[in-house]
């Protein structure tokens, strides 16, 4: 028999309020947390707003040596990662260290602190020839993204597989897909896996600036993210992180642990089509979403509600309604349908894990967030979108999708604990 999967603990930083209790309220308020670019003066930048998160690393109880060795995405990371085991009744003698893996995925790693030090080194850019000497003794761990696996397997005490996924926008949905895949075939019993990212930085700006794909609404920040609206024109950047705690299901249950939700499927592809373009019809985002309910035993009728990756992009959001109606069929014009980056942004490779936490809390809480913004729908996105305000509603099968710059699709379906042990 195949081993299954639970969510027994979660932990996010998000905009507009860290941990899951605050997250948790802002999506379901349907309130937003864009406003303008804070961290550094964004007026020679075509898009000026952003999500940001209010964090403070000493208030979360992190060390001045760690505060000093950590970029900002990491610190998100480890502050998750305790949040999520304290959540999931963990403490630090209660895992077994060789059975426990770390998955950590991110899209840009320690851009932040890397461009940090690029103009240090290079004396505001003025340098062509940069000297080390001036450059903090961590810039190696900035580097290489693996320091952030690193940095959460040191803070739980775990020795079992730990690794990084980067695969751009879809990196937090495959990050916790892999750790999923590594409890299943039994190299692990216990998976800490999420993603973080602190992309709010003038370079990552300037690059989305280029290829016009973040909002120039810079006159009205809050509305600026306007996901299957009729005017929305690009999204808004975002940062944070969310870390799970996935548990092989029978050992949650020996131990008494509380399950969110199961994940019972879980596939990716890839369009091999352009790097940032994706094709109207949504053809790999549907191969993916049958896949991954192919894993679950379910049919496209047995989905209650799609957390859509609803960027806010023309392109993207029709291909998103295109796939859906590919996958699902007639019953996609029945599903829920919506975007929590209206309210949040774009987190880049966090999002979806960030997305998965909230799929979990709406099988927990039996409420669907809204799409914030939501007030003129383009008609080429017919579906349900959740506009405006949460819907209660009872789910026991939820679909959570992501799409990335190179061509990545992702789906992920988490079912109710119970629905999938009966």
């Amino acid at each position: 028999m195949r081993r299954r999967v639970v969510i027994t603990g979660i932990g996010t930083i998000a905009p507009g309020g860290l941990g899951t209790k605050a997250f948790w309220e802002l999506l379901t308020s349907g309130r937003t947390a864009t406003r303008r670019i804070s961290f550094f003066d964004p007026s020679p930048f075509r898009s000026q707003v952003a999500a940001e998160c209010d964090f403070d690393p000493d208030r979360e109880g992190l060390t001045p040596q760690e505060i000093r060795r950590m970029d900002r995405a990491a610190q998100f990371a480890v502050v998750c990662a305790r949040e999520a085991l304290s959540d999931a009744g963990l403490g630090p003698h209660e895992l077994r260290p060789p059975r426990t893996s770390v998955v950590i995925g991110s899209a840009v790693g320690a851009t932040t602190s890397l461009e940090r030090e690029y103009v240090v080194v290079s004396d505001g850019g003025r340098l062509e020839r940069v000297s080390h000497e001036y450059a903090v003794p961590h810039l190696y761990g900035y580097l290489v993204p693996s320091s952030f696996a690193t940095e959460v397997a040191w803070a739980v005490g775990a020795e079992g597989p730990t690794t990084v996924v980067s695969t751009g926008c879809t990196s937090g949905l495959d990050a916790i897909g892999y750790a999923t895949d590594l409890i299943r075939e039994g190299s692990a019993d216990t998976a800490v896996a999420g993603a973080t990212d602190a992309p709010i930085s003038p370079i990552t700006v300037a690059c989305f600036d280029a290829i016009r794909a973040t909002t120039p609404r810079n006159d009205d920040p809050e509305h600026a993210s306007r996901p299957f609206d009729r005017s929305r024109n690009g999204f808004a950047l975002g940062e944070g992180a969310a870390v799970l705690v996935l548990e092989e299901a029978e050992r949650a249950r020996r131990r008494g642990a509380h399950a969110y939700a199961e994940i019972a499927g879980f596939a990716s592809r890839c369009n091999a089509f352009h790097m940032t373009g994706l094709k109207p019809d949504g053809r790999e985002m549907a191969e993916a979403i049958r896949a991954a309910l192919d894993e679950a035993r379910l049919d496209g009728t047995d989905i209650d509600y799609i957390n859509a990756h609803g960027s806010g992009t023309k392109q993207n959001d029709r291909h998103e309604t295109a796939a859906f109606k590919r996958s699902l069929g007639p019953h996609a014009y029945r599903t829920p349908v919506s975007s929590i980056k209206s309210m949040i942004g774009h987190s880049l490779g966090a999002i979806g894990s960030i997305e998965v936490a909230a799929c979990a809390l709406a099988i927990e809480h039996r409420v669907l967030p809204p799409t914030a913004n939501l007030h003129n729908p383009d008609p080429e996105c017919d579906l349900d979108y959740v506009p405006l305000v949460a819907r209660e509603q009872r789910t026991s099968a939820v679909l959570c999708v992501g799409s990335g710059f190179g061509g990545f699709q992702s789906a992920m379906v988490l079912a109710r604990p119970d629905r999938r042990a009966a």
